[in-house]
């Protein structure tokens, strides 16, 4: 069963990583993808091939979301190519972690943008977007906003960020029937975060399940939360990571 079939969906940040697996598990599950990246043409291009292989459709359109021009473009280019959206996946991030006596503004401005004022063009478009029946957004978090740890603080506060973000607007997009949840991926393997065996030797031995998730386990619980069976499912920040919380 296809259980987002005939839907369209925007993944943004969809080249490499978390973004790509979800563009896939929503292509393979019955959605039209909309693959977004920023500079990866090739690897959004590799997300399409893999889409297509598998008989599924996708297209892929460039945009630096934290501007806004490019934003409303993207969204433009999505009704001109569909006419309408209905699931929105905020996974566009950035990540760098440090002692926070070494933080400078410029990295302060580029994880907040990345990571939360990109998070707010998008939903302002994609309530433009989203038709009678409503639309189901996913902001892909991270289960750094629930668990401390040390030399995270800038990371963290942004994903705190977005959690608040999530609950705030599943309160005031609910009457439109717009679902908003958040989901909190523990440590992952992925592109961009190559992680060595002293992390993952830990990160296993602090896991109830005894072993390290991938991004298809995380794709599936976005499939699942952008369906119809999710209906009932609003404002919720959903940690998956083994027991790694």
């Amino acid at each position: 069963m296809k259980i987002v079939n005939n839907k369209v969906a925007l993944v943004t940040g969809a080249s490499k990583g978390i973004g790509a697996e979800i563009a896939k598990s929503l292509a393979q599950n019955g959605a039209q993808v909309i693959v977004n990246y920023n500079t990866d043409s090739l690897g959004a291009k590799s997300v399409i091939n893999d889409i297509e292989k598998q008989g599924g459709t996708a297209i892929a359109i460039k945009g630096d979301l934290i501007k806004s021009d490019d934003v409303v473009s993207l969204f433009k280019n999505i009704k001109e190519t569909y006419g309408k959206l209905d699931i929105l996946i905020n996974n566009a991030g950035v990540y760098q972690f440090e002692p926070v006596e070494t933080i400078t503004e410029q990295e302060f401005r580029r994880h907040f943008d990345t990571n939360v004022l990109s998070i707010f063009l998008t939903i302002q478009e994609a309530l433009k977007h989203f038709n009678e029946h409503g639309g189901s957004i996913i902001n892909i978090s991270s289960v750094a906003s629930v668990k401390a740890t040390p030399m995270t603080s800038l990371y963290t506060a942004t994903k705190s960020a977005v959690d608040g973000i999530t609950r705030s607007l599943s309160k005031e997009l609910g009457a439109r029937n717009i679902r908003v949840n958040s989901i909190l991926p523990g440590p992952t393997p992925t592109e961009g975060n190559q992680m060595n065996d002293d992390i993952k030797n830990f990160v296993t031995a602090n896991t109830p399940l005894g072993k390290i998730g991938t991004s298809s386990d995380i794709a599936k619980l976005a499939a699942f939360l952008a369906s119809d069976d999710a209906a009932w499912i609003t404002g919720q920040k959903i940690t998956i990571s083994g027991g790694f919380d």
